[in-house]
């Protein structure tokens, strides 16, 4: 059985989507590039190249473009009429566009690239704030989140949410954590979403405002989206493990066969997908920021060139 990975790369070079890469000072980043072109995964975009280094093959350089003026001056345009009401105007447009990150994220939404990768030098707060103001939030949701792909060592793929974005949700954005990633992990692996939302109690065993939270969550979800499978609120085990299911969920309908897991808040996201990964062998994708107008992903500033051209394959998928 072939890995998600490769899955998301095949898709990936059937879609042919254009990424942005506006990090081009980042050796990393050129590097990822380059791979990306002669993998044929995506058509890659650097927003400038260092003075002295050459342009990789199969790489497009939008400094170097005839028309990059006019379309950075569409980004100006576009940028301070977006933002007009919180007193943007066309000079202050201009120089917070200097920003390739920020630039990148306009560009995306004028429709000259499908979707884009930064934070390998950016901080996370940074490409937040720039896919938030220069990409806008997607039809519907109400907060930008985030969610990894863990592929597990018996080929088994899961999604966990959220681990990286929103510290602790109350139980609407819950609730739209929830939606979003269920949506997210079809988009990604074509199957269909068991969501389950995760707590210290099954199904009563216990009583706490934090449960509360859970059961109201799930409340929401089941009257924004009725034909979703979901349930709550789950520990992990009656989550994960038929038999355990069998015992604490009988009547679930998706008690010991989730696969996507929303956690109560980010501490426990990011604690359990670590765990996963270093301890359980899981392979980690992500994190897929979820929310926005436009695929926009979140590098650690630690990543790998790999980690680079992975993301980018899953960025080319969410373009679809």
């Amino acid at each position: 059985m072939a890995s998600i990975l490769e899955a998301l790369r095949l898709a990936a070079i059937s879609a042919q989507k254009r990424i942005l890469l506006p990090e081009y000072y980042d050796e990393r980043v050129i590097e990822a590039a380059e791979i990306i072109a002669m993998q044929q995964l995506a058509h890659p975009i650097l927003i400038d190249i260092p003075v002295g280094v050459q342009a990789p093959m199969g790489v497009e350089i939008f400094s170097q473009r005839g028309d990059a003026v006019e379309w950075t001056e569409k980004a100006i345009l576009a940028f301070s009429e977006a933002r007009a009401a919180k007193g943007m105007t066309e000079e202050k447009a201009r120089e917070q566009l200097k920003n390739p990150v920020l630039l990148a994220a306009v560009l995306i939404k004028l429709g000259y690239a499908d979707g884009g990768i930064a934070g390998s030098v950016a901080t996370t707060g940074e490409v937040l704030r720039a896919g938030i103001r220069g990409l806008g939030l997607s039809l519907g949701a109400k907060q930008v989140s985030s969610v990894f792909l863990m592929e597990l060592a018996d080929g088994r793929v899961l999604s966990f949410a959220d681990c990286a974005v929103n510290p602790d949700p109350d139980s609407a954005g819950l609730a739209d954590i929830a939606i979003v990633s269920a949506a997210t992990h079809q988009q990604l692996t074509g199957a269909e979403p068991k969501v389950a939302l995760l707590s210290f109690s099954t199904k009563g065993s216990a009583e706490h405002a934090h449960i509360s939270k859970i059961r109201e969550a799930l409340s929401y979800v089941k009257i924004q989206v009725p034909a979703l499978k979901v349930d709550g609120e789950l520990q992990f085990d009656a989550a994960f493990v038929p038999a355990i299911a069998d015992r604490k969920a009988p009547d679930s309908t998706v008690a010991g066969q989730a696969n996507v897991y929303i956690f109560p808040n980010l501490s426990a996201g990011n604690i359990a997908y670590k765990i996963a990964q270093r301890i359980g062998g899981a392979k980690a994708i992500g994190p897929v920021l979820q929310g926005l107008a436009k695929p926009w992903m979140d590098l650690s500033r630690g990543c790998s060139v790999a980690d680079i051209v992975e993301l980018a394959a899953v960025t080319a998928v969410l373009s679809r």
